[in-house]
């Protein structure tokens, strides 16, 4: 049944262009929660007064769901394209500053004084030598980043229900009860969606990072 049912669907130019909208909507949080998320996470994990300085503020935001300020975001903002990405960003925002600023625990120190016998200076050293030691801790958080945000931008069109996007749609197919094949063909298509993404990414990591795995699963 779900499985008919969601060729179907993607056979309708409506439908398609729903499912666009929530993947451009989730790929453009992501590229703003990485924007600011790796910058943040450098200087967090590079300079200790300023990483003491914010960190309570930061561990006091971070457990906050991005779900949870559905409400309050649409009360202020509306039901526009701009709520949904701005609560993704807020949450895929975490996993790759978290990442990126542990990361800088992992450099190896004669890296660091290696770069610096040659008189590489901090921002020097911040990108020849931390960011590409980060990389793959980045990488690895955009992965776990992109399923919270698509799950946000989902929940978001859900709620508002005048933000086109998959999660209308699967809000508007079940408000009469009698289009439950419509709901199940699109719970599925997200979590494909999410799973093809996954699986993308876990195979650029291993393809871009082969000098960061363990040898046997290098090979």
């Amino acid at each position: 049944m779900v499985l008919p049912k969601m060729v179907t669907l993607l056979g309708d130019p409506a439908f398609v262009r729903a499912v666009v909208a929530t993947l451009v909507a989730t790929l453009l949080a992501l590229v703003i929660a990485v924007l600011i998320a790796v910058p943040a996470g450098l200087v967090l994990g590079s300079v200790p007064p300023v990483r003491r300085a914010v960190m309570t503020l930061v561990e006091f935001l971070r457990p906050i769901p991005s779900v949870a300020l559905i409400p309050l975001a649409l009360l202020t903002f509306g039901t526009g394209p701009d709520t949904k990405i701005t609560l993704a960003v807020y949450g895929a925002l975490w996993p790759i500053l978290f990442n990126t600023m542990y990361a800088l625990d992992e450099v190896d120190p004669l890296h660091v004084e290696t770069a610096r016998a040659f008189g590489t200076g901090r921002l020097g050293l911040l990108r020849r030598v931390a960011l590409p030691s980060a990389a793959p801790f980045v990488l690895t958080g955009v992965r776990l980043s992109f399923a919270i945000a698509l799950a946000v931008v989902i929940s978001t069109e859900l709620f508002s229900g005048g933000t086109i996007g998959l999660g209308q749609v699967v809000n508007v197919a079940s408000g009469g009860g009698f289009n439950m094949d419509t709901v199940l063909a699109g719970t599925v298509l997200a979590g494909l969606v999410g799973y093809g993404a996954n699986a993308g990414l876990e195979w650029l990591h291993r393809r871009a990072f082969a000098w960061s795995q363990p040898r046997g699963d290098a090979e």
